[in-house]
C-alpha cells in the first residue's frame, strides 16, 4: 500500500468518530437549552381558547422568571398543583399578597396601590366583557398566584383547585411553533398594575 492509499477500515473509523463528535457537540448545546432555557409544550383542551387552541405547539421561556417576577396578564405554563406530572397553561390574574374578588361576573383585584380594588381589564377575553363565574373572594399569600383560563366556562383553574404556588411555574408562553399558519410570538398582555 502506498502513502496515498488509505486503509478502508481507518477511513470508516474516522468518519464514525466525526459523526460521534458532531452528535456529542449537538447534544451539549441542545440539551441545556431544552432543559434550562426553553421547553416545548403542547396545548391540551379548550381552556385557553380563543388565544391558544388544542394541539398547538408552544415554546416556553424558562429564564425570564429567574430575572423578574411573573406579571398579571401573562400566559404561563405550570405543573398542576394537585398532580405535578401534568402541565397546564393559564393566565395570571392575581399576584402574591393581593386579593381577588369575583362578583357579578367581574374580576376585581385589591392590592396596596388600589386598596378599594380595580376591575381587571381583560382584552384577551372573547367576547369582551365576558362574565366570570362563580362569585368568590380570596386573599393570596406571598408566593401565591391566582390563575384562570381565557375560556372561563371550560377551565379548571384557581376558581376550582385554589391558588398556584410559584414553585410550580415552569415559565411563560413565548412562541407558537405549530401550526405553521400561527407561527410567531405569543401576544403579551402583561400589565404593571
Amino acid at each position: 500500500m502506498t502513502e496515498t492509499q488509505e486503509n478502508p477500515n481507518n477511513r470508516w473509523g474516522r468518519e464514525i468518530l466525526e459523526i460521534i463528535k458532531v452528535l456529542v457537540i449537538s447534544l451539549a448545546i441542545v440539551l441545556p437549552i431544552r432543559y434550562y432555557i426553553a421547553q416545548p409544550f403542547i396545548v391540551r383542551g379548550a381552556s385557553m381558547e380563543p388565544n391558544f387552541h388544542d394541539k398547538e405547539y408552544l415554546i416556553v421561556d424558562e429564564v425570564s422568571y429567574l430575572l423578574q417576577e411573573p406579571k398579571r396578564g401573562e400566559a404561563i405554563v405550570f405543573r398542576y398543583p394537585l398532580g405535578p406530572r401534568q402541565f397546564f397553561i393559564k393566565r395570571i390574574i392575581g399576584l402574591p399578597g393581593e386579593g381577588v374578588d369575583i362578583k357579578n361576573g367581574r374580576v376585581r383585584v385589591i392590592n396596596n396601590a388600589y386598596p378599594e380594588g380595580f376591575v381587571l381589564e381583560e382584552p384577551y377575553l372573547t367576547p369582551p366583557g365576558r362574565a366570570t363565574r362563580p362569585d368568590l373572594r380570596i386573599k393570596l399569600a406571598q408566593g401565591e398566584y391566582f390563575v384562570m383560563g381565557d375560556n372561563r366556562d371550560f377551565s379548571s383553574d384557581s376558581r376550582v383547585w385554589g391558588t398556584l404556588n410559584k414553585k410550580f411555574i415552569v415559565g411563560r408562553a413565548l412562541f407558537r411553533a405549530l401550526p405553521v399558519t400561527s407561527l410567531g410570538f405569543v401576544a403579551n398582555y402583561a400589565v404593571d398594575y
